[in-house]
């Protein structure tokens, strides 16, 4: 899209504080589905008789799904209409999170746990849409205002979830999940508004030009690399605690892990602050101090983290990094080519879940092996490889190598 059409989308529709309220809401709402089971886990492992081991599966199906659907579907928003495929993707995931809450058996829970995954990609359409709509001096603001919301809705979800999943089983939390993604779809109809696109180009061109896109762009490439990291991280995290609170040292169950989740909520709060710095100091910066804050997490749990008091530092101090840089990243990419923004959320946010996925397999693995300092050196080496990488970027921004 050039600036010329740019313009004319922008008088056509004007971008009120209203709809990115409601992006933000629906955002966290849609995004909260791939993360209802990480409480849960525990109680999976009873429900299915199986090992904390073999139950983390689970989990990485569900990111390694969702990685998926940003590979093949979110592209979709370059060449369709907008709220036509954020409607059709709610009704997908809706069918999904039904069939995943009458799940018997832990196949069952597995190919569920995929399809919710691959289906739950509305807010990456959601964000694109935003950053579509947003005047460029203040993208990194409207970007961190929606992905306020998604954050939030990540991290209360697993709250939503502790707490429902344990007063009423963990098949409920899904059905009332999916009931959620009804009522959006009837939002939308009447409340969003209809953008189509510019981009002419077949679906199998589209994908291919998937590739094009990630050799082409450094910044994407950077981005990707240090996003993925920072996710695992995060999903390391997360995806162990329930089994950290279940042990003889705290002895919690699914409930607490949820509750944590609400200590979360002042790194996804933080992020609108985030996206107003990213618009007048740079993505870079902002990136920097995200790095330093989530290292800085793990140190504290690894040291800390049998103390009530380290673990709560140490969950505020990672989600502070985890999502300021999420929010970095996306400024970052969203200023790159404007006909290619959905392309180039999907291949970012493809790396970013696959490095999910492997967090939280990593997570449950080096714990069934070495426990919580298993599960902190993990964290550590993921951090370590993201510094890396965007200290490289830093001093190399200027050249043609690869990072």
């Amino acid at each position: 899209m050039n600036q010329y059409e740019k313009i004319n989308i922008q008088q056509k529709f004007k971008l009120s504080r209203f709809l990115v309220v409601l992006m933000s809401i629906a955002s966290g709402i849609t995004v909260a589905n791939l993360y209802y089971s990480q409480p849960l886990l525990e109680n999976f492992s009873r429900f299915f008789n199986v090992s904390s081991t073999m139950i983390g599966i689970s989990a990485m199906l569900i990111q390694i799904g969702y990685a998926i659907g940003l590979i093949f579907l979110v592209p979709l928003g370059d060449i369709i209409e907008h709220r036509f495929l954020i409607m059709t993707m709610l009704f997908c995931s809706m069918a999904a999170l039904i069939g995943l809450s009458f799940a018997s058996n832990v196949k069952w829970l597995f190919v569920g746990s995929l399809l919710v995954g691959m289906t739950s990609i509305t807010p990456m359409l959601i964000v694109t849409l935003a950053a579509h709509l947003a005047e460029p001096a203040y993208r990194g603001r409207v970007i961190g205002n929606v992905m306020s919301g998604l954050l939030i809705g990540m991290l209360l979800s697993r709250t939503f979830s502790g707490v429902v999943g344990s007063a009423l089983g963990w098949q409920v939390v899904y059905r009332i999940a999916a009931v959620m993604m009804g009522l959006l779809i009837l939002i939308f109809y009447f409340l969003l508004p209809e953008i189509s696109s510019d981009t002419v180009m077949s679906y199998g061109k589209l994908l291919k030009s998937l590739v094009g896109l990630l050799k082409k762009q450094a910044v994407l490439r950077r981005a990707s690399l240090i996003g993925a990291m920072m996710f695992a991280t995060f999903s390391d995290f997360w995806t162990t605690l329930s089994f950290l609170l279940k042990s003889p040292t705290y002895n919690m169950g699914a409930q607490a892990a949820g509750i944590f989740g609400l200590l979360g909520v002042v790194g996804a709060l933080a992020a609108s602050i985030v996206g107003r710095i990213s618009d007048k100091k740079g993505p870079r910066f902002t990136l920097t101090i995200a790095i330093v804050f989530s290292f800085a997490s793990y140190i504290c749990l690894w040291v800390f983290g049998y103390n009530m008091w380290g673990l709560i530092i140490g969950i505020i101090l990672l989600d502070l990094g985890v999502q300021s840089g999420q929010i970095s990243n996306q400024a970052g990419i969203n200023d790159l080519d404007a006909a290619a923004r959905s392309r180039n959320n999907a291949v970012y946010m493809a790396f970013y879940f696959i490095g999910g996925a492997v967090g939280s397999f990593l997570g449950s693995y080096f714990w069934g092996l070495f426990g919580w300092t298993g599960v902190c050196a993990v964290g550590i080496v993921f951090q370590i490889i993201a510094a890396v990488t965007h200290i490289i970027g830093t001093r190399r921004r200027e050249s043609k190598i690869l990072f």
